[in-house]
């Protein structure tokens, strides 16, 4: 969920909310957005610095307001970068995000569905990707952590043969967390997933991490990189993945126990292992989940929200406690990971690279901590799992905010930008000129997708789901959230009026017009390709910087104030 310190009134936000949008936000009649004024802009766009150096730490199922508990990031590259308020995983799961990342191609292009086969990393092409190309352009290249949910269990891409000791194209070097399951009693028994047995292939070869910490693991790795490629005079390019703050093993003694809800629904409480050091800092800053309120119920009718959530009770006090501990485990193991991203800081600083290096934090995706009654989990395409940290510091890059949407398939024809080259077949855009010089507008929509694997789940296939594999498809425009199920139900959200999405307008007999007007780009973008998905919005629908400024700021003052979370930056 997007959060920073409300700075301001509800009030001065809310009048400047109506004037940017015309006043009507409230209005009960038939509701029409006013239509933007935008000035003409080139394309063409020559970045500051060519060429640089580039670090890309993206933590795993992070949410945005977790950046309080990340101190170094906050300060070593928020106050010296930008923050982007408008930042989305368009497919908010590991895998498909991931896969996102590497190709600047939605999932219903590149194929990756789910982080099960056959839709997880077997299904990735990876001949072609950021790294190959970043690598043909002349730049040394390091993954350091995870890669592909699958990757070492699974099959390589169309073929039969292992990818237990598999190295994907593009990389120099390659330090990747393996899913393949050893026996307990093998000294290579770990996994991705095992913060303190974890196990890598490196370079080819399976090597196990026993009794030490996976963050600290690969933070040691990205840091022999970075010292090692500094010696050379080729650029370089590292994407560290830690898995922090995913859950993972060994269990701990502290963990919450499984509870059964109000219903009877046995619920799980999954929480990443973390260091004996750090466990319990956060204990008095943490009084209940992100998620919820301090106090009452964290959505009191869900009645306008799809089968899946609709009939989800409210959390009980033995719930809400097993949450609680739930983010303060969360958040002990992205301290961890902040400490180690400080020291990696120092190194760039130490080895002469720190004024020629873009760095670039975020996640692959969000996650629920309790809005709309979802104790945990991500997928869906409401604020909270969609939404991703994004901030990026480094030459040319000045302190500041942006508030035009990015999202993760603009990721590799940005990198690509900076190293003097091109992203064959991406369906995204570089945003290197807004990240160096402002804003332009909100011109073209975010398309949500996502599937859910869950066998309780009726996947009927309405129009648009006949075939594809996914379970729900949307639009995130400026305003308006737009979501559609493979169930035939639908979510419309007028983010102006509704910035927590907690009553949907689709039955609303006011929002007749608009919603037919969403179906139809619906129609027009959800299979989207290329250049296609670059089309800008009809006129009616796009914001200049000033409506999408004050509508995000809306949403974070709006946010702070129902979840009592007041943090800073």
């Amino acid at each position: 969920m997007l959060r920073r310190s409300i700075g301001v009134l509800v009030a001065l936000v809310l009048l400047a909310l109506a004037a940017a949008c015309g006043g009507q936000g409230g209005d009960k009649r038939s509701v029409e957005p006013a239509e933007p004024t935008f000035s003409p802009s080139s394309t063409a766009y020559v970045p500051a610095v060519t060429r640089p150096n580039v670090l890309v730490i993206e933590t795993d199922d992070m949410r945005s307001d977790e950046l309080q508990f990340m101190p170094n990031v906050r300060k070593l590259i928020g106050q010296r970068g930008i923050t982007f308020e408008n930042s989305f995983a368009p497919y908010p799961l590991c895998c498909p995000s991931r896969a996102t990342f590497l190709s600047g191609q939605y999932n219903h292009n590149n194929g990756v569905l789910s982080v099960k086969k056959p839709w997880g990393f077997q299904a990735f092409d990876d001949t072609t990707t950021i790294a190959t190309v970043l690598q043909k352009a002349g730049y040394n290249t390091a993954l350091v952590g995870k890669y592909l949910n699958g990757y070492g269990s699974e099959h390589r891409h169309d073929s039969t043969l292992s990818s237990r000791t598999y190295v994907a194209p593009g990389w120099t070097d390659w330090y990747a967390g393996s899913d393949h399951r050893y026996g307990s009693k093998s000294p290579l028994f770990g996994g991705t997933y095992n913060y303190f047995h974890y196990t890598q292939v490196i370079n080819g070869k399976v090597v196990a991490h026993p009794d030490r910490y996976s963050t600290d693991v690969n933070a040691s790795e990205t840091r022999g990189r970075i010292r090692a490629y500094g010696k050379q005079k080729k650029p370089w390019f590292i994407w560290w993945t830690p898995t922090a703050p995913h859950f993972g093993r060994p269990h701990e003694k502290d963990d919450p126990a499984p509870l059964r809800d109000t219903k009877g629904k046995l619920e799980r409480w999954p929480t990443p292992a973390r260091p004996g050091w750090v466990r319990g800092i956060f204990d008095k800053k943490i009084t209940h989940p992100l998620g919820t309120p301090p106090y009452g119920p964290a959505e009191a009718d869900i009645s306008d929200k799809p089968r899946l959530l609709s009939g989800t009770p409210e959390m009980d006090d033995a719930e809400r406690k097993a949450l609680t501990e739930v983010e303060r485990q969360r958040a002990e193991s992205l301290y961890v990971l902040d400490r180690q991203i400080g020291v990696t800081m120092k190194t760039l600083q130490r080895t002469g690279q720190w004024d020629n290096t873009v760095v670039v934090f975020t996640s692959d995706n969000g996650y629920f901590l309790g809005e709309h009654r979802k104790r945990q989990g991500k997928i869906l395409a409401h604020e909270p799992s969609l939404r991703v940290p994004l901030l990026i510091a480094g030459p040319g890059i000045e302190h500041g905010q942006r508030y035009d949407p990015v999202s993760v398939i603009d990721m590799a024809p940005t990198l690509a930008q900076y190293a003097g080259t091109t992203m064959p077949d991406t369906d995204g855009t570089s945003f290197l000129r807004d990240l160096e010089q402002g804003d332009t507008g909100w011109t073209v929509p975010v398309v949500t997708e996502g599937r859910d694997d869950r066998k309780s789940y009726v996947r009927a296939r309405s129009p648009g789901f006949e075939s594809n594999g996914l379970d729900t498809r949307g639009l995130r425009l400026g305003r308006w959230s737009y979501i559609r199920y493979s169930t035939g139900e639908t979510e419309l959200y007028d983010l102006a009026k509704d910035p927590l999405q907690l009553s949907s307008e689709q039955d609303n007999p006011a929002y007749a017009g608009i919603s037919r007007q969403l179906a139809a780009l619906w129609t027009k973008y959800m299979n989207c390709k290329g250049a296609d998905c670059q089309d800008p919005l009809p006129a009616k629908f796009r914001l200049t910087p000033a409506q999408e400024k004050a509508i995000t700021d809306d949403e974070i003052t709006r946010t702070n104030v129902y979840y009592d979370d007041h943090w800073t930056r």
